[in-house]
């Protein structure tokens, strides 16, 4: 794990955003790369000027849709007897694609929004909305959207935590919790203002 934490760190150093593409690829496509080493190095490069903010973030959001695309076509097409078969040659396991489809059972097409910002899951929850064949559009908007505050939150703590960046590979599972904690917060104060106030956006 040593050598390949320093490898992934290499890679972004000499590759820029293009290796945060494609790391966040695989790692969407339910290989195990922790997005929290990619996008807390990535901030660590921001921090020393020789990243800029938007466009790590871009990089980001853009390389996890493309690996989660491909896990959504990877099960609409397979189907789940499929992946369970070959799954384990990139180190996907059974159990993860069930923590995944129990998420997917339960909340449908909206947990590929939310479960953006939870650990393992998120990793993984491409793959039950493409057993279910759900509408592709809607899947992308909702990867987008989810996977927006997770990227900035990550690459923001790494500029932030500067050159202790390492320290994000220990506390990213809680910055999922506390994130999507926020956003529930969020959402649920304009849910109550619009259901008191429902004519007052609209004057």
């Amino acid at each position: 794990m040593e050598q390949f934490f320093h490898m992934i760190v290499d890679y972004i150093g000499q590759w820029g955003y293009a290796a945060i593409i494609i790391g966040m690829a695989l790692e969407s496509a339910c290989i195990p790369i922790p997005s929290e080493l990619i996008f807390g190095f990535a901030g660590y490069l921001v921090y020393l000027g020789r990243m800029d903010f938007t466009m790590a973030v871009v990089a980001g959001v853009a390389g996890g849709l493309i690996g989660s695309i491909g896990a959504y076509f990877l099960g609409y097409y397979g189907g789940r007897p499929f992946v369970l078969r070959y799954g384990r040659y990139i180190l996907l396991s059974e159990r993860n694609v069930d923590v995944a489809q129990k998420w997917f059972d339960r909340y449908g097409l909206k947990a590929t929004l939310f479960s953006r910002l939870l650990p393992v899951i998120r990793t993984f929850i491409s793959l039950p909305a493409g057993f279910a064949r759900v509408n592709f559009q809607k899947f992308v908007l909702y990867t987008v959207l989810g996977s927006i505050p997770w990227t900035m939150v990550l690459i923001y703590a790494g500029i932030l935590l500067g050159e202790n960046w390492q320290m994000i590979n220990t506390i990213g599972h809680q910055a999922s919790f506390v994130v999507a904690a926020a956003l529930i917060i969020v959402a649920f104060y304009y849910y109550r203002k619009n259901r008191l106030h429902p004519g007052h956006d609209k004057a």
